[in-house]
């Protein structure tokens, strides 16, 4: 997400807020937390397709952005920082809600009737369900890059990891994904039929 893409406003807007923060101002927090609330409610909520999780990681996540804005320097955009300390705080609540996660996607998958998406909401929900399956860093390098429109470099700023590092499980990911949309797409009985015939 380059500077032109968000505006270089928006950044400056965003840098004052976090500086205001700093010296306490609560409205300058309000205003941040309504600024960033939807777009990470989104970005959680699609990676853990558990609202309530999502919104425990965006409150965290303020938590410490309130206590750390004086530690926030400048070096990089105020959404990085951001959504790099989301980034941490999700993968400690996403391991510790791993069970859920993998019982929520049985349930999921069991619901899968037809052989091929009768609309795009459907192939999104499959895609869905793939993202669920790859491991949290892939997963997140996935949705910083597709659905947020970060680059690798922004990505490895976000996940404390060098951009081959963010490339590479990019690469890992679209070829699991590559694996796993086909199978989603084959109707619950054709596998129960081939797992009877191996």
């Amino acid at each position: 997400m380059t500077e032109t893409y968000r505006g270089a406003a928006a950044v400056a807007h965003e840098t004052q807020l976090i500086a205001r923060i700093a010296e306490g101002d609560r409205r300058a927090f309000e205003e941040l937390y309504t600024l960033y609330h939807r777009r990470m409610a989104r970005f959680l909520t699609r990676l853990t397709r558990r609202y309530e999780l999502a919104e425990e990681v965006i409150n965290d996540t303020f938590w410490v952005v309130w206590r750390k804005a004086g530690d926030f320097r400048g070096d990089s955009q105020p959404s990085t920082w951001i959504l790099g300390i989301a980034y941490r705080k999700a993968r400690s609540a996403f391991r510790s809600a791993a069970r859920l996660a993998e019982r929520d996607l049985e349930t999921a998958t069991e619901a899968l009737t037809s052989e091929a998406p009768a609309n795009s909401e459907e192939l999104r929900d499959w895609l869905g369900q793939a993202l669920q399956q790859l491991p949290v860093e892939q997963r997140m390098a996935v949705e910083l890059c597709y659905e947020l429109g970060y680059s690798c470099e922004e990505i490895g700023t976000i996940m404390d990891c060098p951009p081959n590092t963010v490339k590479t499980r990019l690469f890992h990911a679209r070829a699991k994904l590559q694996k796993l949309l086909p199978q989603l797409a084959t109707p619950q009985a054709d596998i129960a039929r081939e797992n009877q015939q191996s």
